[in-house]
């Protein structure tokens, strides 16, 4: 049985790279995906380097931005530039989001709800601060099949360890699927709940491109990779160079699939 590496969340420098340049151009299609509303006040909770309350900020004229998130440094990066805007940083977490009972409109998470302990807590906390008849949302990467990028890698690890099958994001994250997103939304009691797929390319210079973010220590694939000696790490390495698609000019061409969640608090 593999042991399960460490997964930290501390280093925006290495997460950006990482997965945070591609959820930033999944974040503006996700908030379009949205039913369209008046100014709002809203709360990511998980904001992590701010993909998600930079384009709110950007694009929904928004009265208030609460980024919530347990690590100081991703939030001193989510408001990095937010200086003149109405966008706030608080410690917290999906299950202690630190604001008052139906505090705000539209309440917003990003590849966070399968990596929090217990799912169904974090979404009644989501709940509490949402006022009635308010929005929430969020959207998680398609693990088992259309986050191209991770696919790969876990693909090519397991052919050279088939135990590293057992920290794969596919098989540990079987929420990150719409049936599993849709009942976990109606178990909470919200009404009007839709899922639907997000996709965007994910263009790698080259391979070192695609390479070197998992060398960061952020994350599943990151800290498993560390896990391993020198030897393995090379021998990963090129197992998953040699599986990837390469156009002339040496880009690699993926896509990345996210699942995207909605539903609505009822009126009292």
């Amino acid at each position: 049985m593999a042991n399960r590496p460490a997964e930290a969340w501390t280093s925006h420098q290495a997460y950006e790279p990482y997965v945070g340049r591609w959820s930033r151009l999944v974040a503006p299609r996700f908030l379009r995906w949205l039913p369209a509303g008046p100014p709002s006040a809203w709360c990511d909770v998980g904001c992590g380097t701010g993909a998600l309350a930079q384009a709110i900020l950007a694009t929904q004229d928004p009265v208030r931005v609460l980024g919530v998130d347990p690590s100081e440094g991703y939030l001193a990066a989510a408001g990095r530039g937010a200086e003149d805007l109405p966008f706030e940083a608080a410690v917290g977490s999906g299950s202690s989001i630190p604001a008052r009972d139906g505090e705000f409109d539209r309440v917003v998470s990003a590849l966070v709800l399968n990596f929090v302990p217990d799912p169904a807590e974090a979404l009644a906390e989501m709940r509490r601060v949402t006022r009635p008849a308010g929005l929430i949302g969020a959207y998680v990467w398609d693990y088992a099949e259309g986050m191209h990028m991770i696919r790969a890698f876990w693909d090519a690890a397991v052919a050279l360890d088939p135990s590293a099958a057992e920290l794969d994001e596919a098989r540990r994250f079987p929420l990150c699927r719409p049936e599993p997103l849709h009942a976990l939304f109606a178990s909470a009691g919200l009404i009007d709940v839709d899922v639907a797929p997000i996709e965007v390319p994910t263009l790698f210079a080259n391979f070192d491109d695609l390479w070197q973010p998992f060398l960061g220590g952020q994350g599943p694939a990151p800290g498993y990779c560390a896990s391993l000696s020198e030897d393995g790490r090379g021998a990963l390495r090129e197992q998953l160079r040699g599986m990837l698609p390469r156009r002339t000019d040496g880009t690699i061409p993926l896509q990345a699939r996210a699942w995207a969640v909605r539903g609505y608090v009822p009126e009292r």
